[in-house]
C-alpha cells in the first residue's frame, strides 16, 4: 500500500519562486540562490504562494528527505529575504594576529609566531569584513556562510601543543 506523503512551504511576500522539474530558483530582495534536489521519488510542485514537496513513500528514510527538502527550501527563503551573518572573534595572547582578505582567500599572519601565513578559502559568493579583533562573514547561502566560517576557524587549528595553555585562534562566536 502507497500512500502520498505532502510538506507544503508557505513563500512570503516578495519572495519569487520557480520550479522546473528537481530544480527549484527562489529570489528575493537580496539576491537569487538555486538547487537541485536530486531525492529519489521527490515530486516539487509549485502552488501560487506554497511549494509543495511529495514523495510516495512511508519508509523512515524518504519522510526524512522530505523534512530536509523543506529545510532546505526553508533556509533559501531565508536567505534572499534577510541573508545569513557569522561573526568570529580573533583571539590570542602569545603572538598578534593579523587577518586580511585576500581576493576568494583569507590569510592569517603571524599565528603562534609562524613565519608562513596560513589561509582559508571563502566559498561562493560570501562577503568577508575584517574589523580589528572581528570577522564578519556575510551571504545569502546558509552553506556557504557556514562553510567559510568554518574554514577561517580551523585554518587557526592548535596542533601539537596543550590546547589549554595555547588558546590563539578565530572562532565562531555568533550565528544569526
Amino acid at each position: 500500500m502507497s500512500r502520498i506523503v505532502q510538506e507544503k512551504i508557505e513563500v512570503p511576500d516578495g519572495v519569487e519562486v520557480r520550479v522546473e522539474g528537481k530544480r527549484v530558483e527562489v529570489s528575493g530582495k537580496k539576491g537569487k540562490l538555486t538547487r537541485e534536489f536530486d531525492l529519489p521519488g521527490l515530486k516539487i510542485k509549485a502552488d501560487g504562494r506554497t511549494i509543495i514537496g511529495e514523495i510516495s513513500s512511508l519508509r523512515r528514510k524518504d519522510k526524512a528527505a522530505l523534512g530536509t527538502f523543506k529545510a532546505h527550501i526553508m533556509n533559501m527563503v531565508k536567505g534572499v529575504t534577510e541573508g545569513f551573518v557569522y561573526k568570529l572573534r580573533v583571539v590570542y595572547s602569545h603572538f598578534p594576529i593579523t587577518v586580511k582578505v585576500e581576493g576568494k582567500h583569507v590569510t592569517i599572519h603571524n599565528f603562534l609566531g609562524e613565519r608562513s601565513p596560513r589561509v582559508a578559502e571563502i566559498v561562493g559568493d560570501v562577503a568577508v569584513e575584517v574589523n580589528g579583533d572581528e570577522i564578519i562573514v556575510r551571504g545569502i547561502n546558509k552553506e556557504d556562510v557556514g562553510q567559510t566560517a568554518f574554514n577561517i576557524e580551523q585554518a587557526t587549528y592548535v596542533r601539537h601543543r596543550d590546547r589549554r595553555i595555547f588558546q590563539d585562534g578565530c572562532y565562531i562566536v555568533e550565528r544569526s
